[in-house]
């Protein structure tokens, strides 16, 4: 069991397993990359799509 903190209060927000609390680190807070990579293994893959030459548009 890992305490976990908020990165910008410094504040204890709960006892986490290791892998969750890691997990959480990696990705720093962010919800939104959180939400993605979430969506991955259900096989919404991140490709990204050519807009014109050179050019490539990520998906939100």
């Amino acid at each position: 069991m890992h305490v976990d903190h908020d990165r910008r209060t410094g504040k204890v927000r709960d006892v986490l397993c290791f892998s969750c609390n890691a997990a959480l680190g990696q990705f720093k807070d962010r919800p939104h990359v959180l939400k993605r990579a979430a969506e991955y293994p259900e096989g919404n893959v991140w490709k990204p799509t050519l807009v014109t030459p050179g050019i490539y548009q990520l998906p939100s």
